[in-house]
């Protein structure tokens, strides 16, 4: 049986301690007391996670982690000692990060970016915080323009990295921003852009005709209402996120197809509709 990830298993028999659970090749795991309810019954199948206790014995347990096996989350110190600093990962044992898998010394109440990784030597879980060891280069072409799964990492100067489907590394520059990200989120995007280092250009709209489209559809209605708007393609990018909610990138398209269209007039400092 393989530890760190959620596996169905089969209930085969209940016992004092709780119930064993087999899989296909007949190897058996102990689910805890704790861990059952009245509903269930031999034969019967069942979602569980499988890690190592306190006496290094493979158990199952119906909690969720926060992260399972080569994924990545951001996690809380609860405790500091000889052997390293234990994070929360959503289980009753707390996971250690020992002291080679730390970037600089952690400390207690302190959040983390962390790596679920299998020891194969010891067949051990651990974590890391050297994010980069366990980072893969992508030169995967096919991902261009496809939605994946994001982790919200760091602030740069360039904009907010982020993990990808979690495996690679990316970025959403700053233009491409148009919503608050908080460190820690996880949400989707699409890929703009595969790199020639292996990382990943990210934006958080989907890169097609029919968004600039919806774009160029919501400024004509807020233009209808209001007749004239105080902005411009020199407008602050911030400023151009809060009020329409969309990147200056895309509100440069917008407004080019409606003025190509001859829907609307651009100044220095504002957008006026054209009156029929």
């Amino acid at each position: 049986m393989k530890i760190g990830k959620t596996t169905t298993l089969v209930i085969n028999r209940f016992t004092d301690p709780g119930a064993y659970l087999v899989d296909d090749e007949g190897n058996d795991v102990l689910l805890p007391n704790k861990y059952l309810t009245s509903s269930l019954q031999e034969e019967q199948e069942i979602d569980v996670f499988l890690y190592k206790d306190s006496e290094d014995r493979i158990v199952a347990t119906t909690e969720t982690p926060f992260l399972q096996l080569r994924e990545f989350a951001y996690l809380k110190v609860v405790d500091v000692n000889a052997f390293g600093a234990f994070v929360d990962w959503g289980l009753e044992k707390h996971l250690l990060i020992p002291f080679k898998e730390q970037m600089a010394t952690m400390e207690l109440g302190g959040y983390y970016l962390i790596t679920l990784q299998h020891d194969e030597l010891t067949d051990r879980l651990f974590g890391s915080a050297k994010i980069k060891k366990y980072i893969e280069p992508c030169d995967d072409q096919m991902l261009m323009g496809h939605e994946v799964n994001l982790l919200i990492a760091d602030r740069t100067p360039l904009g907010v990295k982020v993990i990808v489907n979690n495996r690679f590394q990316g970025i959403i520059f700053r233009s491409d921003i148009n919503r608050p990200l908080k460190r820690g989120e996880k949400c989707t995007g699409y890929v703009s852009q595969v790199r020639d280092d292996g990382k990943l250009d990210i934006r958080l709209e989907k890169v097609s005709p029919e968004k600039y489209d919806d774009a160029a559809l919501h400024l004509m209605q807020l233009l209808n209402e209001k007749k004239e708007l105080p902005f411009s393609d020199k407008s602050d990018p911030d400023d151009i996120r809060e009020f329409f909610g969309m990147s200056k990138k895309t509100f440069k398209q917008a407004i080019g197809k409606l003025y190509k269209d001859r829907k609307i007039e651009l100044t220095e400092t504002s957008i006026r509709i054209v009156e029929d």
